[in-house]
């Protein structure tokens, strides 16, 4: 027993010591928004240029002993440059103007009004997850841990997300990469925002509709939605085929963190009715992928069950399932879960998915296309096993017993904060 504890407590320190020298090999002088070939940016006239060629970041490339430890991740994409768009806001979209600065742990990002009425939103592709560290970890100098953790995001896994939604009838944001140079037009905000790359993408919030729908009233969030519900009661209602076509598509791409804040609704009136369409946002984590002895010991479903790794097997499902799920569809039949599964095996083909990828500059395809290709067909395809489960998991955990978060400043009865239907048998609604 005795010799057992030495050698238990030889491999701790052995893991402090490898863990460390991890940490410490990082580099210091790593940066993000790397423009290629403008040594002067400062001076640059960016109007002079259409378009430029950006990384998002070079502060996850890594030594071996770093890869083994933390991860090898997506590090390889985030240093990759890529050309984009050079866009100034005063002649976006009849000339745009920048409402209020907003985002969250990791996202720096400013909502936009443009001259058409519509609400846009830039939201940084390079992240600054320093608000995510705990106090202990910083006070133990392994703050990198956290921070070099957002390499196992791709960079740009938003952009194909959004294609293959399209072709699924699914909303998305139509995120665009960006860059933005310093301007005028950017205020008092532009020495934190200028010279630096963002998708630029539809704000699901606003009172012009940006969708395909017609007769949209207004495009809202969760909390404005149960406001809804509670003024008309059992006139409101949502698209619940479009949610859960849009949940399973989540499994298919790996998007393991859909909470609450990450939904927006185009409120349709139909017959004296008001149906909630799901808008789907933010896919900083689709695909997303970790390795590496410290991320896989942290994505076990005994310490972070929501941090599901993307992998051509989905391991754990109750780590996918949120309360936004069981609060949505919980009432929601079994049937409509199998049918949209196979409406997305069905429409999902293999070369819908392979022309997706191939929206990407061959830079990355090389890098890492065959394989998310690869892990989205046998998601795909095990699609109808994992909708089964997806239900059965939502039943299990039952209604909710507290309000959803950000809703907690409503005034709710009981029934509308278990669920979204619990007070009504509302009818599916189909298109």
């Amino acid at each position: 027993m005795k010799k057992t504890g030495i050698i238990l407590a030889m491999l701790l320190v052995l893991l402090l010591v490898l863990l460390y020298s991890s940490v410490l090999s990082t580099d210091d002088a790593a940066s993000t928004d790397i423009v290629v070939d403008l040594n002067t940016i400062e001076q640059r006239d960016f109007r002079l240029l259409d378009s430029v060629i950006v990384a998002a970041s070079s502060q996850y490339t890594a030594n071996d002993l770093k890869r083994f430890i933390q991860g090898d991740h997506y590090r390889e994409a985030w240093s990759t440059p890529i050309k984009v768009p050079v866009v100034y806001l005063d002649t976006l979209f009849g000339g745009t103007k920048v409402i209020e600065e907003g985002g969250g742990k990791q996202t720096n990002s400013l909502t936009l009004m443009g001259g058409n009425g519509i609400v846009y939103t830039l939201r940084s592709i390079a992240k600054n997850p320093d608000a995510l560290v705990p106090d202990y970890v910083r006070f133990l100098g392994l703050e990198n841990i956290v921070i070099d953790g957002v390499s196992a995001q791709h960079p740009y896994g938003a952009w194909i997300a959004a294609e293959m939604a399209e072709a699924l009838n699914i909303l998305h944001t139509h995120p665009k990469a960006v860059f933005i140079p310093k301007q005028t037009s950017l205020e008092h905000y532009n020495d934190a925002y200028g010279n630096k790359l963002y998708w630029l993408e539809y704000e699901t919030e606003g009172s012009k509709n940006w969708t395909a729908y017609k007769d949209v009233v207004e495009l809202i969030d969760t909390e404005a939605l149960q406001e809804l519900k509670l003024k008309y009661g059992k006139k409101v209602k949502i698209h619940e085929s479009q949610l859960v076509r849009s949940r399973l598509f989540d499994l298919v791409i790996g998007d393991w963190d859909r909470h609450v804040k990450q939904w927006g609704w185009a409120v349709v009136k139909r017959n004296n009715e008001f149906i909630g369409i799901p808008i789907p946002s933010d896919r900083d984590n689709a695909f997303f992928d970790i390795d590496g002895i410290v991320p896989q010991i942290v994505s076990s479903k005994n310490v972070e069950p929501h941090l599901r790794p993307f992998k051509p097997k989905i391991d754990y499902i109750s780590g996918l399932v949120y309360p936004f799920d069981r609060y949505f569809l919980y009432a929601t039949p079994k049937s409509i879960f199998l049918e949209e599964a196979r409406y997305i095996q069905k429409n999902l083909t293999d070369a819908l998915i392979e022309e997706a990828l191939a929206k990407w500059p061959h830079s990355l395809r090389v890098l890492n296309g065959d394989t998310i290709v690869a892990k989205i067909k046998r998601r795909r395809d095990d699609l109808h096993e994992y909708a089964i489960e997806f239900k059965k998991i939502i039943e299990e955990q039952g209604v909710l017993s507290e309000p959803l978060k950000d809703s907690e400043d409503l005034e709710l009865p009981l029934s509308l904060i278990a669920c979204f239907s619990c007070d009504i048998n509302t009818p599916t609604v189909r298109d």
